[in-house]
Formats: structure tokens, C-alpha cells, sequence
């Protein structure tokens, strides 16, 4: 896979990298980095291009992500990542559609966390830590947790 993403047309190397990183700006970077010669080649440049990002873009790739614990809808292969990403949530909807109400009212922004592999409960509880955060806190971990979803998913996206 890893080959047919390093002989895609330009345009659609950052369409298909639009997935892991909803920043227009991040996924040109990527593709132009091409061709990688291996899986971690990609993965180390897209996460360097990923730390260089600033608000403003990484912004743009939060917004892009559906509220946890509400499945994303179509075909597409990022609503197809959350659900699989989201998929110890489902059952505990009323609760995190509380705790995403209280988190977008504290910070503006959706609640986003890693998903994958952890429990509801394991979400609420930490959702409900992080009301408690200021600001430029609160920032560092959207920015720790939203790195961690993009490896996930550039690895996902060269990997069978």
C-alpha cells in the first residue's frame, strides 16, 4: 500500500492524507515528501510536519473530527477510522454527550481524546479531568492526543 500512496498524483496523495490530518496545509507537506521508502518514513515525516503545526491548523484538524461517542456518518475513510477508533463508546452516548456539552462551553472546541482502546468509562473520567484545566493546558493534551490519532492513522492508511 505503502507503494500506491507513494505513486499517487499530488492532489490526490493529500486527499488520501486529508484523513489522518484534516490540515490542508500538513497533508501537501506530507505528499510532497514523497516518494517514503518505508511505512516509518512516512510516519516520522508526518508526525514532524504535524508537530510544526500551530493552532490555527491543528484547529482546522480538530473541527474535522466528529464529537466522541456520536458516530460518524458515510463511507468516507475517516468516518470509518472514528467508528473503529470509537467503538468502546457506544452505550454511554447520554453521559459523553454531557461531558462534550460542558467541554465545548469551558473551551470553545470539541472533546477529543484518543479513542481507541479505551472504555466510556475510561473517556468520561477523563474528560471530566480536563475541565479542569486552563487553557494552555488543555491545548498540550488536544495537541498530545490528536499527534496520537495521526500515527495511528498514517500507519493505517500504508498498512494492508
Amino acid at each position: 500500500m505503502l507503494d500506491r500512496f507513494n505513486d499517487l498524483a499530488p492532489e490526490a496523495a493529500a486527499e488520501a492524507l486529508l484523513a489522518c490530518c484534516a490540515s490542508p496545509g500538513w497533508a501537501a507537506r506530507v505528499a510532497a515528501g514523497r516518494p517514503y521508502p518505508t511505512s516509518a518514513d512516512l510516519v516520522v515525516a508526518g508526525v514532524a510536519a504535524f508537530d510544526d503545526l500551530g493552532w490555527t491548523d491543528l484547529r482546522q484538524a480538530l473541527d474535522a473530527h466528529p464529537r466522541i461517542g456520536e458516530k460518524p456518518a458515510g463511507e468516507q475513510t475517516e468516518a470509518a477510522w472514528s467508528r473503529h477508533e470509537q467503538s468502546g463508546v457506544w452505550g454511554a452516548e447520554d453521559e459523553l454527550r454531557s461531558v462534550n456539552r460542558a467541554y465545548e462551553e469551558r473551551f470553545g472546541h470539541l472533546f477529543l481524546i484518543f479513542a481507541s482502546g479505551r472504555s466510556a468509562d475510561e473517556i468520561l473520567v477523563a474528560a471530566r479531568g480536563r475541565l479542569g484545566n486552563d487553557d494552555e493546558t488543555e491545548r498540550t493534551v488536544v495537541r498530545g492526543e490528536l499527534r496520537k490519532i495521526v500515527e495511528l492513522r498514517l500507519e493505517r492508511l500504508v498498512t494492508p
